[in-house]
């Protein structure tokens, strides 16, 4: 395996995306409710702004929320059950270094303008913190309790995405099917470097040329180090040939971190029951194929949650530092 070298840097959005992501490292973070939910769909979120804080504290990059509007038994996660943007809110108010994140938040089933709106005072609020994830959902379940169609959210993502950067805009004047804003209106606040980090999930029903032309970077998920550098390398190399600057890739990895700092890993689902010296050789691995950044989800971790993180804090972190710059 040969090692992905990035040779430019990534273009500086806000505080949240800069301090994260760096070419050719790998930065950590973890996705919330920061507990052991493996029985059921439903956490207790019990001590979620303890353990939040406890995360930034330890020097974890970024905390990651998802949009989880029904708790769907096909999908069997709630997530962290508040929503996320009053979530963010709360978070913004009880944080103060640790980026914001969320994976993702489901476009076609929310209007943009609230999107824009929200995320733009999260943002504000936090200093610039926000890294937005968005997505075009893969719950079908969802969309007949909001009376929309499942077969076209391909067709209002794009919409959707283009009325949230227009909104960035002083008075936009612009057309879309969800609205008409005119240049005698506009909306408050801009988030906080004029514009937000929009990190697109997956393949949102979207063409690869795309999401490597609209998105600051790419969310996608956990494969074999083979599978993951064939899938990064032809995202690189779109990047490049619709003529980009180079934009980060991030991935989710569940762990069920063991006592055992050389237990051999054990695949659980997404992710590895494994000690402390393997995740550290995986996740350099990653690092090596152009991996920027890994949300750490523990919903099947079997320790106590607070040694857990202390001990990845101890032993993984220094190897995979995030960075002090910030806006």
């Amino acid at each position: 395996m040969s090692e992905y070298i990035e040779t430019s840097e990534f273009q500086a959005v806000n505080r949240g995306f800069n301090t994260t992501f760096r070419p050719n490292r790998l930065s950590l973070g973890v996705v919330v409710p920061l507990e052991t939910y493996s029985t059921g769909p439903v956490p207790s979120m019990s001590r979620h702004v303890e353990r939040v804080q406890l995360a930034e504290e330890l020097g974890f990059s970024a905390v990651w929320l998802r949009d989880v509007p029904f708790n769907v038994p096909s999908f069997g996660d709630a997530g962290q059950v508040f929503d996320p943007f009053v979530y963010l809110g709360l978070l913004t108010a009880q944080t103060e270094r640790i980026a914001l994140g969320v994976a993702s938040i489901v476009l076609p089933l929310r209007h943009p303008a609230h999107v824009a709106k929200a995320a733009a005072s999260v943002d504000v609020l936090s200093g610039g913190r926000l890294i937005l994830g968005v997505a075009s959902g893969d719950r079908p379940e969802e969309y007949p309790a909001l009376n929309l169609s499942f077969h076209d959210r391909g067709d209002r993502f794009r919409e959707s995405f283009d009325y949230i950067r227009r909104m960035w805009e002083d008075a936009p004047a612009f057309e879309n099917d969800y609205g008409n804003p005119y240049g005698g209106i506009d909306m408050l606040p801009k988030p906080v470097s004029g514009k937000l980090p929009l990190l697109i999930t997956g393949g949102s029903q979207q063409d690869p040329d795309w999401i490597a032309r609209n998105g600051e970077g790419w969310i996608t998920y956990p494969r074999s180090i083979a599978a993951q550098t064939k899938i990064i390398n032809d995202w690189r190399e779109r990047v490049k040939a619709v003529g980009s600057p180079a934009k980060p890739a991030v991935q989710s990895l569940y762990v069920d971190l063991v006592d055992d700092p050389d237990a051999s890993p054990q695949p659980i689902h997404l992710g590895f029951r494994l000690g402390v010296n393997h995740l550290r050789a995986y996740l350099k691995s990653l690092q090596e194929i152009g991996i920027n950044h890994v949300a750490l989800n523990l919903r099947f971790n079997r320790a106590d949650i607070e040694t857990t993180l202390k001990n990845l804090a101890d032993d993984i972190l220094p190897d995979f530092p995030g960075s002090d710059f910030a806006v």
